[in-house]
């Protein structure tokens, strides 16, 4: 009886070793050749990490520095407590040597999955290797974060890229001091590490030289085919989107039609993944008849479309589709994220020009008032916004991965450190996820329509300000929105803080209901009604007052999803029942089926 090798003792095949090692040598080498060829056709141009400018951060850094030097005192007493901190972790880690319980002098933030790994507890080398790591990564934002003497926003900045290091510096990134790296490479017999190599190099290739993280399998999922697949026909098209009728599951649905208006910096399909999950497929079975704006990914040709085009072209030119495919001239209608924005100066528009035809509006994520934008305001600056338009006009547009970089160091240690791992380290493929192919699915931005936004809204937070944006020929005054209003902002928001969200309920003069969901941007929206509830929300009766905190204080909590919550509200503004419509039923024929072709042109197209 032929007894099976055991991978524990036998060793690699050294001349496959060798075929693999030849292969990952050759295929690196194309791509060190792609890359130089790539930056001598580009000679100058400046591209840098998402929408920053490196030198400017240098330059931050280097004011920091200069300030906090003038205060030596002050940094000698920091680390003199730094050191005494690490005194205190050798004392207890002595006594746990010796066998007595050492008590921890530094725990991880709860939610942090980095150390997971129960060798992170169990060995007293690991924990002390962590507990290093924690209190060196906490002295160091503090004491950054206490230095006098800076602007805010160099502060912010200072502060945003002292985390984006000290993330990077974590001892779970590195093979030598992940515990779960180190076991995998023992058992595999460095396998592990062979495997990530070659994940490494495929990225490259993938990014033409350039990271490209593979977040997820993207052999796994096809929009049309498994994600975005509620049944519905595109019933009109222009330069910048298509209108999705979706088909009608209830014989009788609300008389008032549901016009849904995404952000067009990601795809539609996030509210239509699917069919557990799908917010339009979930809407579809309440009885609304809903129709979903899916907006172009741009290329040069759009390069001169404004935030007025996306207006014109967007919602108003949908509204008019709406009464041609339904015979329905009034609706009730959504915007998510940046296309809640460009609906609240649409609402705004057409208030001033005695249009309507909206009953009832909604924002999920959506920021109107940009004086506290969060992290993102980190790159929102002159300089930085200057080397941007710079980019632009070579291309005519804003590369999506650009985008999609941004975003992800928001939360580097899921977006980016934890695939590092997964895939370079212990050599995984990366899970089959659906929201994660939608986020790697990025959108390119159109030059004209990108500068104006970053620079009217979030450098000098225009939009707020009663008649200081003129689309169309009207000045814009938010505070016209007097329709009843549902606001819906998640509490782990990092891209839409929901304290800055909240400031709508300041603005505009009709009956406003504020809605407080758990998680994030994503997940706090995609939480459909489930058993067991996965997220709870709150809300409060009432007029909202102006401190977000006082609002939350005297809000009541409730278990799982928001979204029955938002349609028992909807049903109030839904003008009675109808039997039920059908896309084509009426003057627009249908172009083709759902999700239709803009929402499949990648960025990489």
């Amino acid at each position: 009886m032929t007894q099976k090798p055991d991978p524990q003792t036998t060793p690699p095949d050294p001349m496959e070793l060798s075929r693999t090692m030849a292969s990952i040598a050759e295929r690196s080498q194309r791509i060190v050749q792609d890359f130089l060829e790539q930056q001598n056709r580009s000679a100058g141009d400046q591209d840098a990490l998402g929408i920053s400018d490196p030198m400017n951060i240098g330059n931050a850094f280097l004011e920091m520095t200069s300030k906090m030097m003038a205060d030596p005192a002050k940094l000698l007493q920091a680390q003199f407590g730094l050191w005494q901190d690490y005194l205190t972790l050798w004392q207890a880690t002595t006594a746990r040597i010796m066998g007595g319980p050492g008590e921890a002098v530094a725990t991880p933030e709860r939610g942090d999955k980095r150390f997971k790994d129960d060798a992170w507890e169990e060995s007293f080398l690991f924990d002390y290797i962590k507990q290093t790591y924690l209190l060196t990564a906490r002295w160091m934002q503090k004491t950054v974060g206490e230095v006098e003497g800076l602007d805010e926003k160099t502060h912010r900045k200072v502060d945003f890229y002292t985390k984006q290091f000290v993330d990077a510096m974590a001892p779970s990134n590195f093979a030598m001091s992940n515990p779960e790296v180190l076991r995998a490479t023992i058992e595999s017999r460095g396998e592990n590490l062979v495997k990530g190599l070659q994940n490494l190099v495929s990225d490259l290739e993938r990014g033409h030289g350039k990271l490209d993280i593979q977040m997820t399998d993207q052999e796994a999922f096809e929009v049309g085919v498994n994600v975005g697949t509620t049944p519905g026909k595109v019933v009109y098209e222009n330069e910048l989107m298509q209108l999705i009728q979706y088909s009608p599951t209830t014989e009788t649905v609300m008389r008032r039609p549901l016009l849904l208006v995404p952000p067009w910096i990601n795809k539609f399909y996030i509210l239509d993944l699917r069919a557990k999950n799908s917010f339009i497929r979930w809407a579809v079975e309440q009885g609304i008849t809903v129709f979903v704006v899916s907006w172009v990914n741009p290329d040069a040709r759009l390069a001169e479309k404004s935030f007025e085009d996306y207006m014109l072209e967007g919602p108003l030119a949908a509204l008019d589709a709406i009464e041609k495919a339904t015979g329905e001239r009034e609706v009730n209608a959504i915007g998510y994220c940046i296309g809640g924005t460009l609906m609240a100066s649409t609402v705004a528009w057409m208030a001033a020009n005695g249009d309507d035809r909206i009953k009832s509006i909604t924002f999920f994520t959506t920021m109107i008032d940009f004086a506290e934008a969060g992290d993102l305001s980190v790159f929102i600056d002159e300089e930085q916004l200057t080397a941007l338009e710079d980019r632009m006009s070579k291309t005519g547009y804003l590369d999506g991965r650009a985008m999609a970089t941004t975003f992800n160091m928001l939360r580097a240690n899921d977006l980016i450190w934890s695939f590092v791992i997964n895939n370079y380290l212990m050599g995984k493929e990366p899970f089959p996820f659906d929201l994660l192919y939608w986020n790697s699915d990025s959108t390119r931005m159109p030059a004209a329509m990108h500068s104006f936004y970053l620079r009217r809204m979030y450098q000098q937070n225009d939009l707020v300000k009663p008649g200081c944006i003129t689309l169309a020929g009207t000045p814009i005054d938010l505070s016209n929105n007097r329709l009843p209003t549902f606001v819906l902002s998640t509490k782990e928001d990092h891209i839409a803080p929901w304290k800055s969200t909240y400031a709508a309920t300041q603005v505009y003069k009709g009956p406003v209901k504020f809605c407080l969901a758990g998680s994030g941007h994503i997940a706090g929206v995609i939480n459909p009604p489930a058993d067991p509830p996965k997220y709870g929300y709150w809300t409060r009766k009432g007029k909202a007052p102006k401190d977000p905190e006082k609002w939350l204080e005297t809000a009541q909590q409730t278990d799982g999803s928001w979204w029955p919550e938002w349609a028992s509200w909807l049903g109030k503004f839904a003008g009675g029942k109808v039997p039920a419509r059908v896309p084509g039923d009426h003057a627009l024929v249908p172009i083709e089926d759902a999700p239709g072709r803009y929402v499949k042109a990648r960025a990489s197209d």
